[in-house]
């Protein structure tokens, strides 16, 4: 095969697509393809899926590990951590003042009349509790956090683990080869199921194409303008640019080697199942060390939510001004940090984004109709936003990794 995987990914992407749109609008009434068709490309999606997600928790765990024991010193892995988690704080707050300028600037949803649309419950009521948050991180069982797949679990895991045995130094290191066999394993086993992406995707797509409803666009297309537009300038724009700034990798370097990556979350519309093609790419395209690697991709899936971030902040002004409840300028302070903890905490809650912009709309006592606008569009904007968060975790860390070499670089000639 001579066609790159990404190009080939690409091609079944927008196959699917097309060939699930026909299904839509010139072959629903034939139930062989409106029913058989898309249930057989539902199921084969969702088996590419999982088999994606399956690897995810032991792939996480195995590389942070291996990343941790790699390091020249425990320092460095302070130094290591304290950078990336301050970067991807950086990147969500300014991502956030961008969507606050657009929202202000341009107004979505003004003078439009959205009061008359059906309700859809809200299923969650409450803002995150920052506390319980960083006290959930310890878990009290360890088999429980692996099959719950909760990410930050197993990141405190992997990382307490991976520094006890680089305390032991030599002692240990029969444990430092034996998991550093397993990364290799892992790694394999991502190529081999990478092999099947054009499959997958291609199935994704189909069941997407035929059952999203177009109609849904017409009232609120200004509302989904704004929004995919935003992102799509984080995503080809600023990030290569800031990569461009302070690596030696140029923008249009940096958005080739991610040109992959982009396709499949499109595809997937999920952080944690683009996991492994976000290693990849940083590794083996960007030539990022795979201790930060290892360490800032998971912590990126979880926490680094700069998609999200801009989703939130653009539909909740659209929300207000839509159904004739505009948001003061006395109410923007709160309203900024309630969505700056929404979007930090929308990695570990089932529906990411929506659920969030609907907590934000009963906080903020918007009638419950507005999360029917909200739901209706979330499946298209998803997709880009997760494409816009995963390539936010590669230019941070690719940057991160930069200063790293720079730093040692200094040590050495010190």
């Amino acid at each position: 095969m001579t066609k790159s995987l990404s190009t080939r990914i690409f091609i079944g992407l927008f196959t699917g697509l097309i060939f699930g749109s026909i299904i839509q609008y010139f072959l629903a009434d034939i139930s062989f393809f409106s029913g058989t068709v898309v249930d057989i490309a539902s199921g084969a999606g969702t088996m590419f899926v999982n088999m994606i997600m399956m690897l995810v928790v032991p792939l996480v765990f195995v590389s942070i590990v291996c990343g941790v024991c790699e390091l020249k010193d425990l320092n460095s892995f302070g130094r290591l951590g304290g950078k990336t988690f301050g970067f991807y704080i950086i990147n969500t707050i300014v991502a956030i003042f961008a969507a606050l300028a657009v929202a202000l600037l341009l107004a979505p949803g003004k003078g439009v009349d959205m009061s008359s649309n059906g309700g859809v419950e809200i299923v969650a009521t409450e803002l995150p509790n920052l506390v319980e948050l960083i006290v959930g991180i310890v878990p009290n069982n360890p088999v429980a956090a692996f099959t719950s797949g909760n990410m930050l679990q197993v990141i405190f895991m992997a990382l307490l683990l991976g520094g006890v045995i680089k305390s032991l130094g030599d002692t240990a290191k029969s444990a430092v080869s034996g998991f550093q066999v397993a990364n290799k394993i892992m790694m394999k086993l991502i190529s081999v199921v990478m092999q099947l992406a054009p499959i997958g995707v291609l199935a994704l797509m189909l069941k997407l194409g035929a059952t999203l409803e177009a109609a849904i666009f017409g009232s609120v297309l200004e509302y989904l303008v704004v929004i995919l537009s935003l992102l799509l300038l984080w995503i080809f724009v600023v990030y290569p640019f800031a990569v461009s700034m302070f690596t030696p990798i140029s923008a249009k370097e940096f958005r080739e080697k991610t040109r992959e990556q982009i396709l499949f979350s499109l595809s997937t519309a999920s952080s944690n199942a683009t996991i492994p093609v976000t290693m990849r790419t940083l590794t083996e395209k960007l030539g990022v060390n795979r201790a930060v690697a290892g360490f800032g991709v998971p912590l990126g899936a979880t926490m680094n939510m700069g998609g999200v971030s801009i989703y939130i902040t653009i539909a909740i002004f659209f929300v207000a001004n839509a159904f004739g409840a505009p948001i003061g300028m006395d109410q923007l302070p709160a309203l900024l940090f309630s969505v700056f903890l929404l979007s930090v905490g929308a990695g570990g809650v089932p529906g990411g984004g929506m659920v969030m912009i609907g907590v934000l709309i009963h906080q903020m006592g918007l009638p419950v109709e507005a999360f029917a606008i909200v739901a209706a569009l979330d499946r298209i904007i998803d997709m880009v936003l997760t494409s816009c968060n995963v390539v936010g975790d590669a230019a941070v860390l690719t940057i991160v990794d930069e200063t790293e070499k720079r730093a040692e670089a200094k040590l050495v000639t010190a």
